[in-house]
């Protein structure tokens, strides 16, 4: 009686486990198939930002911004170090 207990319980349990195993490799090739799809007859076109135009000096104000912001950072942290 135990025995077969234990047997079914495996048999169960191999059964669920590669129930879904199947289902997640279908999940996977699902996703992949349809990423394909929606990169082949959608694509998604990047601006060009050429010298001039205002993507172009946005683009170049925000480094300026991130720079200052950086050095302000590390310049505010090592003025922490000395301190201690």
């Amino acid at each position: 009686m135990g025995n077969e207990l234990v047997s079914k319980g495996v048999e169960l349990m191999i059964f669920g486990m590669g129930t879904v195993v199947v289902f997640l490799a279908l999940l996977v090739v699902a996703t992949t198939l349809m990423s394909y799809i929606v990169q082949r007859f959608f694509p998604v076109a990047e601006p060009v930002a050429t010298p001039g135009t205002k993507a172009a000096a946005a683009e170049g104000l925000a480094n300026d911004s991130l720079l200052a912001v950086i050095t302000a950072a590390i310049h505010q942290h090592r003025q922490s170090k000395k301190r201690r």
